[in-house]
């Protein structure tokens, strides 16, 4: 029975591990993260789930040292497997097993390269995205692609809700090639990347959240859909204090003899004025500290 050795984090981490372990897939190795008190952990336990299943998770937060080099041979794996896990495997790991070293990726690659890839999808206005199952190389999501699966994106759609989607699209993924990546057989199907249509984007920041509202409408929606809850927000200082905003609309209107982040309140509806001479409508918001809050509850505590 093929041995496989499992890389995860994440929700889809969760998910991927999940679907080999209800098919009774032999699994000598789950290699993990500790959650971050810093991180709000919306996604279930990659941990906790391997535990439940009789086997003991191996923190893995450094897979370059040599120990953990050590600890992957030791599990003498025939398939690699990576799914949302958050470190680059070094070359030493990638060459052990014979039936070769797979990572899930959160987009439809080349497109979307690197971290937060369903996060830059959203802020970068995409109408698609997906997940991609490709070979795994010492260059991060470079390989050769066996299989992809894509999802849609709406005009409205927050990161969450289309990482949700990217998680379903991965299971059925892995489930539709966990045959052939047992098999050897998916070397032979795996196909190039084209290089030229490559995009890539890097780690996001909290501070990454402050909305510029030089942009236009679009983008600062954009912007609040991509790191709303359970990401940690977009945020603007024009009401004289740190306020997030997690929930916005762009409603269409021009906003005419404005400057970009002048605060327009019409009984209860709140807007604000972008470079486009276009105003971004603010549904939900949270000043620092207080409580969220509707558009009309924030005005009529202004208001006070």
């Amino acid at each position: 029975m093929t041995r496989i050795a499992v890389f995860a984090y994440s929700d889809t981490g969760h998910a991927c591990l999940k679907l080999l372990l209800d098919r009774g897939e032999r699994i000598v190795l789950v290699a993990t993260h500790r959650d971050s008190p810093e991180e709000k952990a919306w996604f279930p336990s990659v941990a906790e789930l391997a535990r439940s299943r009789g086997i003991e998770p191996v923190v893995m937060e450094n897979p370059l040292d040599p120990q953990s080099i050590a600890r992957v041979r030791s599990a003498r794996p025939d398939l690699v497997l990576s799914f949302y896990y958050r470190r680059l495997l070094p070359e030493e790991m990638l060459d052990e097993p014979p039936l070769g070293a797979w990572n899930m990726h959160g987009s439809l690659l080349p497109k979307f390269r690197g971290r937060a890839p369903v996060n830059w999808a959203v802020l970068k206005g995409a109408t698609e995205t997906g997940a991609t199952l490709h070979a795994m190389t010492a260059r991060a999501d470079r390989g050769a692609i066996l299989d992809q699966e894509p999802v849609p994106i709406g005009p409205d759609d927050t990161a969450i809700e289309v990482q949700r989607r990217v998680t379903t699209a991965a299971t059925a993924v892995l489930a539709r090639r966990i045959d052939d990546l047992k098999s050897g057989e998916a070397r032979n199907l795996a196909a190039p990347q084209d290089e030229a249509a490559a995009t890539r984007f890097g780690r996001r920041t909290p501070e990454d959240g402050r909305i510029d509202w030089t942009r236009t409408a679009k983008e600062v929606h954009d912007l609040v859909r991509a790191v709303t809850h359970p990401y940690p927000g977009a945020f603007t200082d024009v009401f004289g204090e740190k306020t997030f905003v997690w929930r916005s609309r762009v409603p269409g209107l021009a906003a005419h003899d404005t400057f970009p982040g002048q605060v327009r309140a019409e009984e209860a509806r709140l807007f604000v004025a972008c470079g486009d001479d276009r105003y971004l409508e603010l549904l939900r918001l949270q000043p620092e500290g207080a409580a969220e809050e509707d558009a009309g509850a924030f005005i009529e505590r202004r208001g006070r």
